[in-house]
């Protein structure tokens, strides 16, 4: 266990980090300066940090839409963790004086036709039956909301509380708050667990945590677009859109300074190749639900790789056979909403060495039978 103690950096390189994280993505510098926050010695390593699956990620805070069938204690940690990110993003605001495109106009979920809005509703029943906020609007609701909607639409729903955050921008504000907090950054590769000597040692290199834990993460690629308004405008709507058209599902994602991230393919493969079959559909899904778009610049195609999981919901907690070893890995889709409920549950564990009850579900022993895994009680799995 570790005791906090006033924030003292290494003083050389002779001094031995209290927490050594391996992995400067969101997850890795949240709990990185969540534990120099606590007084803890910590050093990051990373030859890129902010290069894997966040340079990529829409940053959608969606506990709401992102509520599957089957994963109940999932959405539990989801919604735990969307709650804290209004005060995360204001304290990381103060502290790193960046701003984060944190917004909260809210998502609104759409069926382009009769059998999408048929599939689209069947989630939602599924959502409210949890008690969630899904209110379901008629087409013209719609598009008193967002004019700029195809006529087409058959229908769709708010999500008012599922929010977004840019992740190009929240990644150098953490890693600017570790470094005020006294953590240092370390840019080399750690390709294999015996070069790290901490305390304790934090896993967050996303899919590179399977060769150093050899838990089960695997890489599912996803292929996104970046589009831009025309000129120096905004774009033309202001929600998060998320919706089925015509089978396809995509979500769009507008920035204030005229960024329309559309996105994305769910592919278990481990290349980062952008297809030309991808682009088209994509783009077309996108277009279908907002005409405009066939008139925005389109600047960037790119893929990046998630860190998924057998059970799709994030390894956290002791390796079964090395307790000072905590992961923080295999977040899948949800790498960026849950990235304040796990700074704070990891830190809290490396100062502490008390799991919270919340990690109970998520631990890596729940893949070797040590451990229920996140469905064990789910009567819907």
């Amino acid at each position: 266990m570790l005791t906090g103690r006033s924030p003292s950096p290494p003083s050389s390189d002779r001094v031995r980090p209290d927490v050594a994280v391996v992995g400067a993505g969101p997850i890795g510098l949240a709990i990185a300066w969540r534990c120099a926050a606590r007084g803890l010695r910590v050093v990051v390593h990373d030859p890129a940090p902010g290069s894997g699956a966040s340079a990529v990620a829409a940053g959608m805070l969606s506990p709401v839409a992102e509520a599957y069938f089957g994963e109940r204690q999932l959405t539990g940690l989801l919604l735990a963790s969307a709650a804290r990110w209004p005060a995360f993003a204001d304290e990381l605001t103060e502290a790193s004086g960046a701003e984060l495109g944190h917004r909260t106009e809210g998502t609104l979920m759409v069926g382009l036709t009769a059998d999408d809005l048929a599939e689209a509703r069947r989630l939602w029943a599924y959502q409210q039956g949890l008690g969630l906020p899904v209110t379901p609007l008629r087409p013209t609701e719609l598009r008193d909301r967002e004019p700029a909607l195809a006529p087409r639409v058959r229908g769709g729903a708010l999500a008012p509380t599922d929010h977004q955050v840019d992740p190009r921008l929240l990644v150098p504000a953490l890693r600017t708050a570790a470094q005020r907090a006294g953590a240092m950054l370390v840019p080399r590769a750690v390709r294999h667990l015996s070069e790290v000597d901490a305390r304790v040692t934090v896993v967050a290199a996303g899919c590179g945590a399977a060769t150093l834990t050899g838990l089960p993460v695997r890489p599912v690629k996803g292929q996104i677009l970046r589009l831009r308004a025309p000129g120096v405008a905004a774009p033309g709507f202001r929600h998060v859109i998320r919706g089925y058209a015509d089978g396809e599902q995509v979500y769009l994602v507008p920035r204030a300074d005229g960024e329309v991230v559309l996105g994305a393919t769910v592919e278990e493969r481990s290349d980062t190749t952008v297809t030309a079959g991808a682009v088209l559909r994509l783009l077309r899904a996108g277009v279908d639900l907002l005409p405009e778009l066939a008139e925005y610049d389109l600047v960037e195609t790119v893929a990046g790789l998630r860190p998924g999981t057998p059970d799709n919901a994030p390894i956290l907690g002791p390796l079964p056979d090395r307790p000072d070893v905590l992961a923080a890995t295999g977040h899948h889709r949800h790498g960026i909403v849950l990235t304040p409920v796990t700074a704070d549950l990891i830190a809290d564990l490396a100062t502490t060495g008390v799991a919270d009850p919340l990690l109970t579900p998520f631990r890596p022993g729940r893949f070797t039978g040590a451990e229920p895994g996140p469905g064990a009680a789910d009567p819907t799995r």
